[in-house]
């Protein structure tokens, strides 16, 4: 790997901080945030919106993070409330908890003294499309200088649409630590706009582009310093590695964690009353609203022997939302 937060990345322990959804204005067509995230003020760790200091750290040690990944921009209230949170992370969890910055804005001097003083160790700048090939003697190059010159490892990371080989030469130039190309990919935020460029999904492939990906790796990816992040390593190791994280964290008793990090239990309408007659253990259920969640090995074994009518066995992600992957129907 090319950076500790890319290791950490990588072992599912990064915690992502979304800070803000403006971005200096622009309107980049291939922008993957959706409704609730893009041009909004709000802040969310993970899927956990952000109403105090203790959700950011609650999530944090929901996942067992080894460090924070934060995407922030506009307005400068983003980026103070980014210093913030840095100053938060470091000061609950020591040093070595590694923080990176994600942010499409250059920001000047006075805000990279201040990401410094508040202790973070990367800062990964993303330059409008409109702008690659043409960045030396911008802000761009300069803001590379300045973020080192107070004490931050400056990056670039950006989307693969193009082979953009100025990226590299920032890189041997001394001015950028290494690249960070993430497979252009497709989401629920940006498919319409992308259809609209021309852009099409990759055979068998759920979310990444078609055509780029052998371009980029030519012309960029063989540098020992550009690192080209593909859309099956983010499913197949680092979504999958941070469920299994939080799932180890959050577990019941009686939750199964799956080989892709899901918790898995059964539901049941059947009362608590009836489950401690048939001699189920009370670390292996538990009342929630209207229904007791149980073990589904348990639930599985009372439906087939007729002592409870039926049930689900559920899959579910341990993310704070919660959300319901599979449900299966026992009767």
């Amino acid at each position: 790997m090319i950076s500790q937060g890319c290791e950490q990345c990588a072992k599912g322990g990064k915690m992502v901080l979304f800070v803000y959804g403006y971005c200096d204005e622009r309107d980049c067509f291939y922008c993957p945030l959706g409704e609730n995230r893009k041009n909004v003020d709000r802040v969310y760790a993970e899927e956990r919106p952000v109403e105090s200091d203790e959700d950011v750290l609650a999530e944090a040690r929901t996942m067992d993070a080894l460090g924070a990944s934060i995407t922030g921009g506009e307005p400068q209230e983003a980026m103070d409330r980014t210093t913030h949170y840095i100053t938060l992370l470091k000061d609950e969890f020591g040093e070595d908890f590694h923080v990176h910055l994600y942010t499409g804005i250059t920001g000047g001097r006075e805000n990279m003294r201040a990401l410094a003083a508040a202790g973070l160790d990367e800062i990964r700048f993303h330059p409008p499309l409109e702008l690659w090939g043409d960045l030396h003697g911008t802000e761009w190059e300069n803001i590379l200088y300045v973020a080192r010159e107070e004490g931050l490892d400056p990056a670039f990371e950006i989307p693969g649409i193009e082979a953009e080989p100025e990226f590299v030469e920032f890189v041997e130039e001394g001015a950028a630590d290494f690249v960070n190309v993430n497979e252009f990919e497709m989401s629920h935020g940006n498919y319409r706009r992308m259809q609209a460029e021309g852009y099409e999904l990759e055979d068998g492939h759920m979310s990444a582009v078609d055509g780029s990906r052998g371009e980029i790796l030519e012309e960029m990816g063989k540098h020992p310093k550009v690192y080209f992040c593909t859309s099956v390593f983010k499913d197949a190791a680092q979504h999958r590695n941070r469920l299994r994280r939080m799932a180890e964290t959050v577990k019941r008793p009686f939750d199964e964690v799956s080989d892709d990090g899901l918790l898995v239990y059964g539901v049941t309408e059947a009362s608590q009353d009836r489950l401690a007659e048939l001699g189920v253990p009370a670390e292996f259920y538990e009342p929630v609203d209207d229904h007791v969640e149980v073990a589904w090995w348990l639930l599985e074994e009372m439906v087939e022997e007729g002592d409870v009518a039926s049930g689900d066995i559920v899959e579910r992600y341990p993310t704070y939302d919660e959300q319901v992957v599979e449900r299966t129907p026992l009767s």
